[in-house]
């Protein structure tokens, strides 16, 4: 017998948390509700959890410091941030967390089953992938796995969305890395927000490749970005 996805959703609108709970249990996932952030991070620490969707304002503690929070038990853990605004600040900030994705509110159950799919997708794919794992950049070597990158003497530990940004850079080396094709692989969505906070880490990977002369991540115009090693 399958195993089914376990989901905890943190929403402390109880009528939409019910309706969510239900329809997630209809659709085959195996849903925790919790009222508050607090009562949500009990319950991930108590079990096991393949994903987790959070409201971002929530009483006791707000949607943000329980994903960080959780980050600090699980670095891989999929998040996606439930919203009532569409704020560009809080959009960013959501993905500075290391979110997976963001939905606004009112969003249809549809569109968050195919968010909260796309995202299993792409992550199972990646554990199972055989595709090449480290790569070398100058003086650097590129874990994809352990998401690190060390030069011998100093060790950076990535955030997944820096990891997964470098990793299809690496892949496509040297030649062009479309931004649509980029922010569908990461972000899912090619939305104005995404694409600003796709520019908010090519500048931190620049930051963490500055050292290496021969290493650079160049912007082609109007297409998107090109590794250069």
């Amino acid at each position: 017998m399958e195993q089914k996805t376990k989901l905890l959703l943190a929403e402390d609108d109880e009528n939409l948390g019910l309706l969510l709970k239900e329809y997630l249990i209809a659709k085959g996932y195996d849903a925790n509700l919790f009222p508050d952030g607090e009562a949500a991070y009990k319950g991930f620490v108590k079990e096991h959890y393949d994903i987790c969707v959070l409201d971002i304002m929530m009483p006791k503690k707000d949607g943000f410091t329980l994903a960080k929070d959780i980050r600090i038990i699980n670095s891989d853990i999929p998040i996606i941030f439930l919203t009532a605004k569409n704020l560009k600040e809080d959009v960013l900030e959501g993905f500075k967390m290391g979110a997976d994705d963001y939905i606004t509110k009112p969003f249809s159950m549809e569109e968050l089953i195919l968010r909260i799919e796309a995202i299993l997708r792409r992550t199972s794919q990646e554990s199972q992938s055989n595709a090449q794992q480290i790569f070398t950049l100058g003086k650097y070597t590129f874990d994809t796995r352990k998401q690190i990158l060390s030069d011998g003497d100093e060790t950076v530990k990535l955030t997944t969305k820096e990891s997964d940004l470098l990793k299809l850079l690496c892949q496509n080396a040297n030649k062009v890395l479309e931004r649509n094709y980029a922010l569908k692989s990461i972000w899912i969505d090619d939305n104005y927000f995404n694409a600003r906070s796709m520019d908010v880490y090519i500048t931190k990977l620049r930051k963490h490749l500055k050292d290496e002369p021969t290493v650079e991540i160049i912007n082609v115009h109007g297409k998107g970005y090109k590794l250069i090693v």
